[in-house]
């Protein structure tokens, strides 16, 4: 097995930003503005930011996530280091992004950007148990040094609480038999043994090529993650922070986070909070998904702060 750094390197090497000049160009960019990266991640997005925030600009960036927050960190240096005097400065902040309003006081921010998804580094690493595609332990956390384990819970929620939370944030019609099949195939350690145990009991996906696990797998890094009340608490935190006529740029990748952003800002338009920007969510073109084929679900909503 290949050194952590060097895994690392190359999941970075591999990092590929989704829909990246569409949030750009919504995120309205100017120099001298702040702007916030509530999903820092491998620090795609925010590195073209960066390139156009100019020496009075400043760029917030969150992860709660300690690898990808020090390669971010790297890429970042690099880049500044490029821009020289012409560089803005550069904030990271190691947690979750629903503590946002701990760090940035109301109407400081002009422009905010969070891409739900989850990064090419946790997602290609056996190590941090995401994936089924190679066999790993059952962890699933971005923040590791806290928190329950997705093998605690696959091991210790009674077999009703199982399926209720894969049915809630799986989606997943088979949840009952598949909960069913856990319980039997308990104690439950790694990807492998779980993915290897959820297929025969799932629902056969209406796409021949997703994975039958796919669904559970999401579910239980929703769960684990708290990753739909942690978009709750931003949504509402935006609204707070930005400037009138800052930009709001999310991005999702699967309906429930979808469904949210888009009756958070329908309901803030009602308000008289936002003004909506993309009647219909933005998605990738055939260019784009062809060089990356994670960028198929992904819907970008945009809002301008009244």
């Amino acid at each position: 097995m290949a050194p952590q750094g060097e895994r690392m390197k190359r999941s970075t090497e591999r990092h590929a930003p989704v829909l990246f000049q569409e949030a750009i160009d919504l995120l309205r960019v100017r120099a001298g503005s702040t702007i916030v990266d509530c999903t820092l991640g491998l620090a795609g997005h925010s590195a073209g930011i960066a390139r156009l925030l100019g020496p009075q600009g400043h760029l917030i960036g969150f992860d709660r996530d300690p690898e990808a927050l020090a390669l971010a960190k790297e890429k970042l240096d690099g880049v500044c280091g490029e821009l020289g005097e012409r560089a803005p400065k550069v904030t990271l902040i190691g947690e979750a992004f629903s503590s946002i309003t701990r760090h940035l006081p109301p109407g400081s921010v002009d422009g905010l950007l969070a891409d739900f998804g989850v990064s090419s580094l946790q997602l290609n690493e056996a190590e941090r148990g995401f994936s089924f595609m190679a066999d790993g332990p059952l962890d699933m956390r971005m923040d590791t040094r806290s928190g329950p384990t997705a093998a605690q819970v696959v091991n210790e929620a009674s077999e009703r609480e199982l399926a209720d939370l894969i049915y809630e944030y799986g989606e997943e019609g088979g949840s009952r038999r598949i909960a069913r099949a856990i319980v039997r195939g308990r104690p439950v350690t790694t990807t492998g043994q779980l993915a290897r145990i959820v297929a025969p009991a799932a629902r056969p996906m209406k796409q021949g090529h997703i994975h039958p696990a796919t669904k559970t797998f999401q579910a239980l890094r929703i769960y684990v993650n708290r990753e739909l009340d942690e978009i709750r608490a931003l949504l509402e935190a935006a609204p707070k922070l930005l400037k009138p006529s800052a930009r709001l740029v999310v991005i999702s990748f699967h309906s429930l986070e979808d469904r949210i952003a888009k009756d958070s800002l329908r309901e803030g338009a009602r308000q008289g909070i936002w003004e909506i920007l993309t009647k219909k969510p933005v998605t990738a073109g055939e260019e784009e998904i062809e060089r990356n084929p994670r960028s198929r679900s992904a819907k970008l909503r945009a809002a301008e702060r009244q």
